[in-house]
C-alpha cells in the first residue's frame, strides 16, 4: 500500500476538501484526486463522495480512516527507529564488571540525555563484524594484536590504560605485600580460568608471560568471577589478575586482597572502536567525553605488548 496516497487520504479527510488537502501538502489537487483514485483502485472501495461543500467521507472511508492513522503511526515509528540520532547509541562493553562498563556507566551520569543499548559480545572478530555490518556502533577493544590489524573501514582510539593487580587470599604468601614486582611474581601460580586461545586478552597474557617468565594457568571450566574468588580465598597456591578497574564484590570471611603490581606496572591497553562513517551524533559525544573525562594513561614504569605500544 502506498504511504503517500493512505497520507493524502487522511490530510483529504481532515480537511474535508481535497484543495485543502493539497495546499497542506504541497501538491496540486489533481494530485490528490490522482493518489485518492488509487489508493481507492487498490481497496477496491469508494472512500469519498462529492459535495458542493467538498468530499465526505463514505462509509468504508470512515471505516478505513483509524486503521490509516495508525499505518502512518506505524511507520513514523518504524523510520525513527533507524534514523542517525534517534536510536539509542548501541555499545559493546564485553562484561558487565570490566572497565569498559565503568566508563560507560561514567559517560551515562555525564550524559544522560543520550540513549544507551549496551551489549556484551565475546570475541573482536564478532564486534568488528556488528559494528561493519551497523549492528552495534562500537566496541571497547585491545586492538592490534599481531596477524589480526582491523579493517580500513573500522577506526580505533586508545582511551584507557588500566593497571593489572594480583589478587589473592588471606593466606597467599604474597598477602601482606604493600605491592609487588614483576619478577617477584615468578615461580608463583597466577590462575585464569577465563583465557581463551585466540581472544585478544590471551595474546596480552601470553606476551606477558614470554616477557616475564610467569606461570599464568588457564585449566579448568571458567564459572565466572563467583566461583574464580571462592578458589583464590580457598586456596593458598593461587593468584590471579584482576583490572584495578574491574567491579568485584566478595563475602567478608574471603579475607582477599588486591596488591598493586610494580616495576614495571602492567597495564591492559583499552581502545574504543567505529566504523569510520558512522553518522550517529552520540558516537561523537561518547569519543570527545572518553578522550577529555578519563585519566586514560598512568604514569611510572608501565608495560604493555609491542603491539599494543603502536
Amino acid at each position: 500500500m502506498d504511504l503517500d496516497a493512505v497520507r493524502t487520504f487522511v490530510a483529504a479527510a481532515d480537511a474535508g476538501q481535497f484543495q485543502e488537502a493539497a495546499a497542506e501538502l504541497a501538491v496540486t489537487q489533481q494530485a490528490v484526486s490522482k493518489r485518492i483514485a488509487m489508493l481507492e483502485r487498490t481497496l477496491g472501495v469508494r472512500l469519498f463522495t462529492r459535495t458542493a461543500r467538498g468530499a465526505e467521507l463514505t462509509i468504508d472511508g470512515q471505516a478505513f480512516l483509524p486503521h490509516a492513522r495508525e499505518l502512518l503511526r506505524v511507520a513514523e515509528r518504524a523510520v525513527a527507529s533507524v534514523r542517525t540520532g534517534r536510536r539509542p547509541l548501541r555499545v559493546d562493553v564485553i562484561a558487565s564488571r570490566v572497565a569498559a562498563s565503568g566508563l560507560m556507566r561514567g559517560f551515562h551520569r555525564a550524559h544522560p540525555d543520550v540513549e544507551l543499548d549496551v551489549l556484551m559480545l565475546f570475541d573482536i572478530e564478532g564486534a568488528v563484524a556488528a559494528i561493519r555490518s551497523g549492528a552495534i556502533d562500537a566496541s571497547f577493544r585491545a586492538v592490534g594484536v599481531p596477524g589480526r590489524p582491523l579493517p580500513e573501514d573500522i577506526a580505533s582510539a586508545r582511551v584507557l590504560d588500566e593497571p593489572l593487580q594480583l589478587l589473592t587470599g588471606p593466606a597467599h604468601a604474597l598477602a601482606g605485600a604493600r605491592s609487588v614486582t614483576l619478577a617477584q611474581l615468578v615461580g608463583h601460580r597466577i590462575w585464569m580460568p577465563g583465557l581463551v586461545p585466540g581472544t585478544e586478552w590471551t595474546a596480552y597474557y601470553d606476551d606477558l608471560v614470554a616477557e616475564f617468565g610467569l606461570t599464568i594457568e588457564a585449566t579448568g571450566p571458567n564459572f565466572g568471577s563467583d566461583a574464580l574468588l571462592d578458589t583464590i580465598a580457598d586456596t593458598p597456591a593461587l593468584a590471579t589478575f584482576m583490572g584495578e578497574q574491574t567491579r568485584l564484590v566478595w563475602p567478608v570471611g574471603h579475607g582477599l586482597r588486591r596488591i598493586p603490581v610494580t616495576d614495571p606496572t602492567p597495564v591492559y591497553p583499552h581502545s574504543l572502536i567505529w566504523r569510520r562513517d558512522n553518522p550517529h551524533p552520540a558516537l561523537t559525544t561518547l569519543r570527545d567525553y572518553l578522550g577529555s573525562a578519563q585519566p586514560g594513561h598512568p604514569g611510572g614504569d608501565t608495560w604493555k605488548p609491542a603491539w599494543a605500544r603502536r
